[in-house]
């Protein structure tokens, strides 16, 4: 009893320091279903909740995480994110000057902390910040657009409310668009969408948005489903004159025109809509509405009775059908000249959704990993994903984002997923490679903490409550690398960078080659790979001996094949005897897993104890194929029969009978050799198409979708990644310079027959001269 007390005074303790967050409003917000929904759950309704506490101080924190924006930044490659974040920085007063990307002061954005992505022109790793704007706190963590590391953009979108898609208005979208655009799919994200560089030749936003629009019109209607996005989207802008003429924009919910004057674009200049774009500004308006009325209720009556729509009758319905996922507005501008970046900010503001709007799910393993709701306040007992992990300068800096409860400065706090307590030494905020101390933080923050051991992934929590927050998708390596540190000396450093990034980058792995010993890394291309070689040079001063890039390979069979092994030795003493019968065969295509194990015997042929072993037996086999000595996947294998002694059965030789009978009918079974297929968009002036295209037919590659932008042509096509090392440099001279290509995995497939007797010859060979 005494110690309900000492929490309940320890939960209402918790609710002073947001007095000095934020004045209280007069008609403060109500709380969430979600958060209605967790109490009830607790039981205790919500208003006994509200009762029992202060009511000025919870109205107090209610409005502090109702005045908060957790959002990520997004897009393709060069599509102008970091340009973008920069000037959102600038413009709430994180930052004093503003630096390019590529800029000629040699300084860089200052969300590109490391020197690499200052030398390279791009984003490596996400980086978080907060800034203020019209009294909202925003969380933003700007992300890369590069595919190869797309395991930084899967885990900033798994811990935010919502998002900005930025879109290229010459680019439009393209390839690395649409994995985003999946991504944030996948994870449940709201979001608002960005047209982009506006200033630029060829900028045609109108093109942009009958891409992203659902029902695009392309000559081929499986590229059609395939490369667009497919959205319910509608301008919320009208620019004002495009490329060189491009000056401002105008809204058309409060039908009003910007301009943005100074130096840096910071005095936005409101003025009524030109008289020469009344009629194309009334057409957008009525087609914005019509939009928005088909996904939401309340516009549709009023725009069904032929009431005029209010300035904040619309801006509600966009709300509500924004963070109802219905609909997505679209802003525009040109963040690198300064125009259109202050009412996007006020599009996250009026149109993203607060934490508490969100629904976020745990799971209870106390409760056999029931599904929990979180209410996403400071009220309940703490909840915190840690989703990423850096070496700092002090030690093991872990990125949490606090999904329910508040967590101090000095707290003692659960990891879930391995049971250990954990004492809080340190609490910071984060802007870019730079931290602030602070001492505690509540639901709805994104904050780091120093000194934790943990993995990326894991959950905290208070000690109250059981719960793990779901994983994110992991996508599986593509590309390996053999690497050796030059000098002998130098093998602890090389081994404590292979350590750290690992842990850091759950897409980077580390093995070693059993049969040249060997340390092999893999990664998800040839960009993701050289960035860490480089970063072991430089951050541990180990020069690296790099082997050729060899590609992921995987094997699988094709038709069935029965096996029955008898593994019987005698030397003295107890011997080894263990028999296995059954049969393996190709899984079916639309199966979740890549391996099953099927015990399918009647009877105690083989005790059960030993069916365990069994299965090790075939997974270890399994990790290494007799073609090319890579895993073998797509494979169902089933145990019919067997036999067993009485004294000499045991697990080691039930699982070596399984090894050998596993590699006596693989060959029977007719096995292929499966590699990696990249979708692959090139970009190349209209005049080099014809060598560009036959050089993809030298390579194997399959031209799925071909289409005009101006004087450019887009050609997408799925070529095998074994032939596309070195084709930046290869395609930099058939174009002089002109072209531009983007690269992301698609699948596994077969190889044709004579790669696949050159394949395993090669490895003969090598297997020969070891």
């Amino acid at each position: 009893m005494a110690m309900a007390r000492r929490s309940a005074s320890r939960l209402l303790s918790s609710f002073r320091p947001f007095s000095l967050l934020l004045q209280p409003l007069d008609d403060a917000p109500s709380l969430s279903a979600a958060a209605a929904a967790a109490s009830a759950r607790r039981g205790m309704s919500s208003a006994s909740a509200l009762r029992a506490r202060d009511e000025k101080e919870v109205a107090r924190w209610r409005e502090s995480m109702d005045r908060m924006r957790n959002i990520g930044i997004s897009a393709h490659i060069d599509s102008g994110k970091t340009t973008l974040t920069e000037r959102v920085l600038y413009y709430t007063g994180r930052i004093h000057e503003i630096h390019e990307v590529r800029g000629r002061d040699g300084v860089g954005a200052k969300m590109d902390s490391m020197d690499l992505e200052r030398e390279k022109g791009i984003t490596i790793q996400s980086a978080a910040t907060y800034c203020t704007w019209n009294g909202y706190q925003v969380n933003i963590i700007d992300t890369p657009g590069h595919v190869d590391f797309t395991i930084e953009v899967e885990r900033a979108l798994r811990v935010l409310d919502g998002a900005i898609l930025v879109l290229c208005s010459v680019g439009g979208v393209q390839s690395q668009s649409i994995t985003v655009d999946r991504q944030m799919r996948r994870y449940e994200i709201p979001r608002v969408a960005f047209i982009n560089k506006l200033d630029r030749m060829g900028a045609d936003p109108w093109k942009v948005l009958n891409q992203i629009v659902s029902g695009a019109e392309t000559p081929d209607t499986q590229l059609m489903a395939r490369s667009k996005l497919r959205h319910h989207n509608a301008a919320v802008q009208v620019p004002i004159g495009l490329e060189e003429e491009f000056e401002g924009l105008v809204d058309l919910v409060e039908l009003k025109a910007y301009k943005f004057e100074g130096g840096s674009g910071q005095n936005v200049v409101a003025s009524d809509v030109p008289s020469n774009m009344q009629d194309l500004v009334m057409e957008k308006r009525r087609e914005l509405i019509e939009v928005v009325s088909e996904v939401d209720d309340q516009l549709a009556e009023a725009f069904l009775n032929d009431e005029p729509i209010q300035a904040n009758q619309l801006k509600a319905a966009i709300r509500r059908a924004t963070v109802a996922r219905k609909f997505i507005p679209v802003y525009m501008g040109s963040a690198f000249k300064n125009k259109g970046v202050q009412p996007l900010l006020d599009g996250v503001l009026d149109y993203l959704p607060c934490p508490m709007e969100v629904e976020s799910y745990a799971l209870d393993q106390n409760k056999s990993e029931e599904k929990v709701l979180l209410a996403g306040t400071p009220a309940e007992p703490l909840v915190a994903l840690a989703f990423k992990l850096e070496e700092g300068r002090f030690g093991q800096l872990t990125y949490l984002r606090i999904y329910d409860g508040v967590i101090r400065k000095g707290d003692f706090i659960y990891n879930v997923n391995t049971g250990k307590k954990i004492k809080v030494p340190r609490l910071v905020r984060m802007h870019s490679n730079e931290m602030e101390d602070i001492q505690e933080a509540h639901a709805g923050q994104i904050v780091a903490v120093f000194g934790v051991d943990c993995a990326s992934g894991d959950t905290f929590t208070d000690g109250s409550v059981k719960y793990t927050m779901t994983s994110m998708n992991v996508p599986e390596p593509v590309m390996s690398l053999a690497v050796s540190p030059i000098s002998k000396d130098s093998g602890g450093q090389f081994s404590k960078a292979l350590n750290r990034f690992q842990k850091e980058d759950p897409t980077f792995r580390v093995g070693l080659d059993p049969e040249s010993g060997e340390t092999i890394i893999s990664g998800m291309g040839e960009l993701h790979l050289d960035i860490y070689v480089e970063r072991i040079r430089r951050e541990y001063k180990v020069d690296a001996k790099v082997g050729k890039p060899r590609v992921n390979f995987r094997e699988t069979i094709t038709q069935r094949a029965e096996f029955d092994y008898l593994h019987k030795k005698q030397s003295g003493g107890q011997g080894q005897y263990g028999r296995v019968c059954g049969y393996i065969e190709p899984l079916p295509s639309e199966s979740d897993g890549k391996f099953e194990f099927d015990n399918m015997i009647i009877g105690q042929a083989i005790p059960s104890n030993f069916i365990p072993a069994i299965e090790k037996g075939f997974k270890e086999a399994c990790n290494s194929g007799s073609l090319i000595g890579h895993p073998v996947e797509n494979i169902r294998i089933v145990l019919t029969d067997g036999a067993s002694h009485a004294v000499d059965s045991s697990e080691l030789a039930f699982k070596l009978a399984s090894i050998y009978a596993f590699r006596q009918c693989y060959a029977a079974a007719r096995p292929v050799i499966l590699e990696p297929v990249m979708k692959v968009e090139l970009k190349v002036p209209t005049e080099f198409q014809g060598t560009v295209t036959g050089d993809m037919n030298k390579r194997k590659g399959i031209i799925v979708g071909n289409d005009q932008e101006g004087d450019d042509t887009v050609v997408v096509c799925h070529v095998p990644l074994n032939n596309m090392f070195g084709y930046s440099t290869a395609l930099r001279s058939m174009t002089q310079g002109k072209g531009e290509f983007s690269m992301e995995y698609l699948e596994h497939n077969t190889v044709s027959q004579d790669v696949q007797m050159q394949l395993v010859n090669t490895y003969k060979a090598s297997r020969g001269t070891e």
